[in-house]
């Protein structure tokens, strides 16, 4: 049996691999305007942001939903 899903754009991609693509697009900055988290604006880091996310069912979400409109068609 086939485990693709061709019609999810997130498919293989981890969340530290998306929470590095933002940062390198947007910058720490630039993440924290467009989704109003704390762990984009207070000592960010790609570990604490993870911690934070993994927790976080709704900022997570907002955070998918950024790289989905920013890197796909």
């Amino acid at each position: 049996m086939d485990n693709a899903q061709p019609n999810n754009p997130l498919h293989g991609i981890t969340l530290e691999q998306i929470v590095v693509r933002l940062e390198a697009h947007y910058g720490w900055e630039g993440l924290a305007s467009r989704i109003r988290i704390n762990c984009f604006k207070s000592d960010p880091s790609v570990k604490s942001s993870l911690k934070f996310l993994r927790k976080t069912p709704w900022a997570r979400d907002k955070v998918e939903h950024l790289y989905i409109s920013t890197f796909t068609d």
